[in-house]
């Protein structure tokens, strides 16, 4: 699907049109989640749209003709990857149509609504709502964004991998959450091919399994039922492709609960000043909640993958 080069044309495709994210210490907290290891953040809720969704719709929009972005942009989002072709769409100035499912956000329905998005809301999990995007791009001839199906996504995620590994001078372990594995995928194929010792564990959640139950398998499953509340790890079935780079280049995968993820935002909130919604809190969740063995002196990148508010009580 990609290897390095299309991340490092992807980088440079994107270079000034996204930011480049800071690190921060999880350091002189009152409760420490890795106290044998040393925690470091890559916080890519600091990203344009808040997350790091708009690398991989930046890049996708930079590498389409104009021709084929006439009609405007369409998308299924459970919410951050909406706000990252809608942005997309607006530096286009072409008009954008984003899907989500009935669990998303109220605030993620309200800043599409600043970024000129038209919205409408349907199904009760992404794959649902992606059957109403289809069919609303082949009734318009519409420019399709996939939020992780599409090469030129999963090599503008990627970026994030490149990058984090240029940041820092050492680092054991990436955890890194995982909805439908775009930007896992893309990540690990960085990280993995610059630095082949790093360890990659991905999150998923509980109520939504579906690269470990595919890993589990062989092959790419659908899953009977989707249960998590967090629209954005709301995935029944991922791609083929995604499969692919995962199995090559994801070291682990763990689960957490909504309940663990929620924990986690309000720790970020609380030690941090970090406003994280539940996937952007879902590599923290798995720390707290002791899912990841760590080992005296190890270095560990937590990335923070999305803003929000809704897990801060």
């Amino acid at each position: 699907m990609i290897d390095i080069g299309d991340i490092r044309a992807a980088a440079e495709r994107i270079e000034g049109k996204v930011r480049y994210t800071p690190l921060i210490a999880a350091t002189q907290t009152l409760r420490d989640i890795a106290p044998e290891a040393e925690l470091i953040l890559k916080l890519e809720l600091l990203q344009v749209t808040g997350s790091f969704k708009a690398r991989g719709a930046t890049n996708k929009l930079l590498a389409t003709s104009p021709d084929k972005l006439r009609n405007g942009v369409v998308a299924a989002s459970g919410g951050n990857h909406g706000l990252a072709s809608a942005r997309a769409a607006h530096m286009a100035g072409v008009p954008s149509m984003i899907f989500l499912p009935e669990n998303v956000s109220p605030t993620k329905v309200e800043k599409l609504a600043k970024w000129g998005a038209e919205t409408v809301i349907t199904g009760t999990v992404w794959d649902e709502t992606n059957k109403a995007a289809l069919e609303c791009v082949e009734r318009t001839g519409a420019a399709y964004f996939h939020p992780f199906a599409d090469p030129l996504v999963v090599a503008g995620q990627g970026t994030v991998g490149l990058e984090l590994i240029e940041q820092v001078s050492k680092v054991d372990t990436v955890v890194i959450a995982i909805g439908g594995g775009g930007l896992i995928s893309g990540a690990a194929t960085a990280i993995k091919t610059l630095a082949p010792h790093v360890r990659v564990i991905g999150i998923e959640a509980e109520g939504a399994p579906t690269l470990l139950r595919s890993l589990e398998a062989g092959h790419v499953v659908t899953l009977d039922a989707v249960t998590t509340a967090v629209p954005t790890l709301a995935c029944r079935r991922t791609d083929e492709r995604i499969y692919d780079l995962v199995s090559q280049n994801v070291d682990d995968i763990v689960l957490v609960s909504d309940e663990v993820m929620k924990v986690a935002a309000e720790w970020l909130w609380f030690e941090l000043g970090i406003a994280a919604d539940l996937s952007g809190a879902a590599a923290v969740a798995a720390l707290l909640d002791g899912r990841i063995t760590t080992t005296p002196g190890e270095r560990i990148c937590a990335i923070v993958c999305g803003a929000g508010t809704e897990g801060i009580g």
